[in-house]
């Protein structure tokens, strides 16, 4: 490999990272709150990445400008979703029985979207679409590189959300000690919704970032959802900034391994890396206790 494409592999792994840990927020976010496996996300950021393209289709408008309209959309039927059907399954065995409730989701997802604009595979064309920037001999996408940034501000913003705000220390709360949570006044149920509709929030803004750069339909999701849970397993379940580094770290892999392996070899990547941890660190290599890890 020379050097101009290893530097060129390089930034498209660090731009593909970013967006990967964008996309396993939600997840990190739904375990840590609840301890939901969520299969059903990345039929979700399917969802949000065929509304983009639907908004785009139909009267022009731009996949960021639509993220106005699916964040609140998402966040209420993540809130809905976990107040009337996640929280039921409390009393039986929630991490067990989240597993098989979400990929029912998933595939009653799968079924809307095939149902209602056929399994055609579409794609998002922008006037953008297909335009470079040249830096230092380095091409990089411009769908790319916007992808990368909404990743980078939803990321700072869930941190902030998280780190610095009275909901944020609520849900910390309520992620690792419930009981001590209701004893001081939090309405825990009330704060798992909110949490779980954070995620799903995330998701409609992955999605969007999915439509700027690839073609979608409607069993895409069952390719994303093995690297997404590569990386939080890796990242350590729970831990957004863990999910972070795996993401970037895999990504900028799975990049550099595609010259030589090709794309679909390249992408064994994620799941070598989720057996060497789960054999060696099952608890994950970059999240930290569980009161660290929002």
């Amino acid at each position: 490999m020379t050097g101009a494409l290893f530097a060129q592999s390089l930034v498209l792994g660090i731009l593909l990272g970013g967006l990967y840990a964008l996309l396993a927020a939600g997840l990190t976010l739904y375990f840590g709150v609840m301890r939901v496996v969520m299969i059903a996300h990345s039929a979700f950021l399917i969802l949000a990445a065929y509304l983009a393209w639907f908004f785009h289709e139909r009267s022009g408008l731009d996949p960021l400008l639509s993220l106005v309209i699916t964040v609140p959309l998402f966040f209420v039927v993540g809130y809905g979703m976990q107040r009337f059907l996640v929280s039921r399954l409390r009393p039986i065995s929630l991490t067990t029985m989240s597993v098989l409730l979400t990929f029912a989701v998933a595939l009653t997802i799968e079924g809307l979207l095939g149902f209602v604009w056929t399994g055609t595979q579409r794609r998002v064309q922008l006037p953008y679409s297909g335009t470079s920037l040249e830096v230092f001999g380095v091409s990089i996408a411009v769908v790319k590189l916007i992808a990368f940034a909404l990743a980078a501000l939803s990321l700072g913003a869930l941190y902030l959300i998280l780190r610095k705000t009275s909901f944020g220390r609520a849900l910390r709360a309520t992620t690792q000690h419930p009981e001590a949570a209701r004893l001081v006044g939090i309405d825990t149920d009330r704060v798992a919704g909110l949490g779980f509709g954070l995620g799903l929030a995330t998701a409609a803004i992955g999605g969007t970032a999915l439509a700027l750069d690839y073609t979608i339909y409607p069993s895409l999701h069952w390719h994303w959802i093995g690297p997404l849970m590569a990386i939080i397993v890796v990242g350590g379940l729970g831990s957004i900034p863990g999910a972070a580094i795996a993401a970037m770290l895999l990504g900028v892999a799975a990049s550099l391994l595609q010259v030589p392996l090709g794309t679909t070899w390249a992408q064994t990547v994620f799941y070598l890396a989720l057996f060497v941890t789960l054999m060696i660190r099952p608890q994950g290599f970059f999240g930290g206790r569980l009161a660290q890890r929002f």
